[in-house]
């Protein structure tokens, strides 16, 4: 009788092989309320290094990290009409606190423009205060309707950056630096996924936005999830809050304002582009583990040599775990790390010692050979670079595959079943844009004819990205 899979089959359900993998390779729970989650460490440990990595260039953009309040005056969110209107059905009210009624409810914060812009409006003076550039790492609440763990949940945690600036073109400016710089680098470079950028439609924009710069990833059962978003606020909150800087004279004049945001959604990205029916793969750069060190037997040599190995791969710069639990049998250890996307195991036993080699498995392409001992430290990193390249490759290669460009709403729609559908912005419009969402099928970005990210909605040549989406 065959043995049953550790995971689901992708092919066979692939909602039901993310939840598998989620719980095998311990990443998260549910939380005691609906549609929040427990981030256990493994999990935990995948969102510190995307930390890391965004906070790192996110200060090379110039911003600064600082802490707002999670509860916010139920008034700050309705001086600007857009932007309640579009949060009102997610949002989570207190109305009592201490025993007693509040004179004023309070919203748990679903996102910060109106309390961060509060305290612009006291912070900003002159132009010499300008820009100003500001970033949080927090925790939200939307009330989620249909939860899924790391996709949307009731409460998440995520960084979202905050600026003003004295123009119009510096403000615009930078929205799109840190669209390509930091938020399309990164998700490039570390996360490995072939993202699309592009720019949302009116009906997508964020509420209270001019503009919407937005990533798109394509997943491996071929729906899109926006994975980030920059948005040019224009002047709507610095109006709304009377956030004004002095000129040279005596006027005083608007400042323009940008807000941007990636959460822990990055990481169910991360499960839903790079897993297989193994488990998850986690890109070696972004990988808090690259390599672990398996003693195959509870020999004292054999432990002495996988510590050894673990000090030389550490010293060679590599993020290594070594792990002699020879009290728990081998090849579940192995298939545990497997199901963690860990990318390189290193495996001793008696007979490697006596052969002077460690069996080396790479989770990212598959398979196992015997390398000499000697040669890891010399041999690991350059194996670590080349399977993040692959998994780039591999990433852009499905999305190329499975996008078709199309002509008509039928067509769009009949794409978006599978993959995504490229089709003239022109030939769909508005009007297009919501029969396709009476089908279920969104427009993900619009881009340039030649992939760049346009300036307008209505410029020449624009393509539209459709999809079914998470």
């Amino acid at each position: 009788m065959a043995k049953a899979p550790v995971l689901t089959p992708q092919a066979e359900d692939f909602p039901r092989w993310y939840q598998d993998l989620i719980n095998k390779a311990e990443l998260a729970d549910n939380g005691p309320v609906r549609g929040t989650m427990v981030i256990r460490p493994y999990g935990y440990g995948l969102w510190e290094r995307m930390q890391q990595e965004m906070d790192a260039r996110i200060k090379k953009a110039g911003a600064q990290n600082a802490y707002f309040p999670m509860f916010i005056p139920q008034s700050y969110l309705t001086r600007e009409a857009e932007h309640v209107e579009g949060f009102a059905p997610e949002l989570a009210v207190v109305t009592h606190g201490g025993g007693k009624q509040l004179d004023e409810p309070v919203v748990v914060r679903p996102t910060s423009e109106t309390i961060i812009n509060e305290y612009f409006s006291k912070w900003v003076q002159s132009h010499r205060d300008l820009p100003l550039l500001i970033n949080q790492w927090a925790n939200v609440v939307r009330w989620e309707l249909r939860p899924r763990v790391f996709l949307r949940t009731t409460e998440f945690l995520w960084q979202e950056g905050h600026t003003a600036h004295a123009t119009y073109e510096d403000a615009r400016a930078y929205a799109s630096m840190i669209h390509t710089q930091v938020y399309g680098d990164f998700m490039t470079n570390v996360l490995g996924i072939d993202v699309v950028l592009g720019r949302k439609t009116a009906k997508e924009r964020f509420a209270g936005a001019i503009n919407t710069l937005t990533l798109e990833g394509m997943m491996g059962d071929g729906k899109a999830l926006q994975m980030g978003t920059s948005h040019e606020l224009g002047q709507n909150f610095a109006k709304a809050f009377n956030t004004t800087y002095q000129l040279q004279g005596a006027e005083r004049e608007y400042v323009w304002q940008t807000s941007w945001g990636v959460s822990t959604r990055m990481v169910g990205g991360l499960i839903m582009s790079h897993g297989d029916d193994n488990g998850l793969r986690v890109p070696p750069r972004l990988a808090a583990v690259q390599a672990v060190v398996l003693a195959i037997k509870g020999d004292d040599a054999v432990i002495a040599k996988v510590r050894e190995i673990g000090a030389t791969l550490e010293a060679a710069g590599v993020r290594v775990v070594v792990d002699d639990r020879t009290d728990t049998p081998f090849g579940r250890r192995a298939v545990d790390w497997e199901l963690k996307g860990v990318p390189l195991r290193i495996e001793v036993g008696p007979r490697d010692l006596e052969n002077g080699t460690a069996m080396l498995a790479r989770r990212i392409p598959g398979g196992k050979e015997p390398v000499s001992i000697d040669s890891l430290a010399a041999l690991v990193p350059g194996i670590l670079e080349e399977d993040q390249t692959l998994l780039l490759r591999q990433s852009r290669e499905r999305r190329e595959a499975r996008t078709v460009d199309v002509k008509t709403i039928e067509e769009a729609a009949e794409a978006a079943a599978t993959g995504w559908g490229r089709i003239s912005w022109a030939d769909l419009g508005p009007e297009g844009e919501a029969k396709l969402a009476e089908q279920g099928v969104s427009v993900r970005c619009i881009v340039a004819a030649d992939g760049s990210v346009p300036l307008a909605d209505d410029q020449d040549g624009n393509i539209a990205i459709v999809a079914r989406a998470y």
